[in-house]
């Protein structure tokens, strides 16, 4: 394994199969990464997503033991060896968190609780700050899926949302899904009724525009509407491009300006929302 960087998130590199850490510029630090798809599927296809040959599906069987195994060696590693010496560049060299990620959907593994808990099992060894999930929360209403969420909150862990937009031909375009808005919605507040939750969401210009302002004040209504419900939202995670797609779409993305960016941030705080941003 060589020296990580935030533009090389290879899920590869520690030559597991469900374990892999990145440098991640959201999370400040080393993340090590739990993949619950490593054949590369998901229900969704997000234009930005960085995995290479994605396909449509859901995992195959996962061996949980196997995945305990590797990520205690991997913790091992990290907290008692010399990984963060030998593959983390200086000023990212701690251990942040350990994240449900990978190449397509956690939760759409029915073994996902039972990860979550032998997941659990681990952490109780290691000094390891927090247990994230990182999803589109379109499975959020299957009760496997929402057992698992209980268990992450038992964990003091926190769940990211997806909502890249918040319009049916935005989240069409964006996520190539036919989701609902109103649907996805009503996900999002039932995830955050069981665990901590923060929404994510990702910026960029397609076919050199941003976002439109129909595109933005349907978002922001949306989080407005979050607000009035007293949706326990943590705040929201918007993040760019730092990795290049590997989706067909790939050469018509580009990043927000800065100036955009910044004012959505501005109109986001408006609302009583903390917001972190990874440009």
């Amino acid at each position: 394994m060589t020296l990580l960087t935030p533009s090389n998130h290879d899920r590869d590199n520690a030559g597991m199969t469900y374990v892999y850490p990145v440098v991640s510029r959201r999370a400040g630090g080393v993340s090590v990464g739990v993949n619950l798809n490593p054949n590369n599927a998901c229900n969704w296809r997000c234009i930005y997503c960085q995995v290479p040959d994605l396909k449509r599906g859901g995992p195959p069987a996962i061996d949980l033991d196997q995945l305990e195994d590797e990520l205690t060696r991997m913790l091992e590693r990290i907290v008692h060896g010399d990984f963060m010496q030998t593959h983390a560049p200086e000023g990212m060299r701690r251990l942040n968190d350990v994240a449900l990620s990978g190449n397509g959907e956690p939760t759409s593994a029915a073994e996902f609780p039972l990860a979550v808990e032998r997941i659990g099992r681990v952490l109780a060894r290691f000094p390891v700050p927090r247990l994230v999930l990182i999803t589109n929360g379109s499975l959020a209403h299957k009760p496997a899926v929402q057992d698992g969420l209980r268990r992450m909150a038992a964990l003091h862990g926190e769940v990211w949302f997806k909502f890249d937009r918040a319009t049916a031909a935005g989240l069409h375009q964006v996520n190539d899904t036919e989701t609902d808005p109103e649907r996805h919605y009503q996900r999002l507040k039932a995830v955050a009724a069981l665990c901590p939750t923060w929404v994510q969401t990702c910026v960029f210009a397609l076919d050199g525009a941003e976002p439109s302002e129909a595109e933005v004040g349907a978002y922001l209504s949306l989080l407005t509407r979050a607000r009035q419900e007293a949706v326990p939202l943590a705040g929201v995670l918007l993040y760019g491009l730092a990795r290049p797609s590997t989706q067909p779409e790939a050469p018509r993305l580009t990043p927000v300006a800065a100036d955009w960016l910044d004012n959505l941030v501005r109109r986001i705080k408006a609302l009583g929302l903390p917001v972190r941003v990874s440009p």
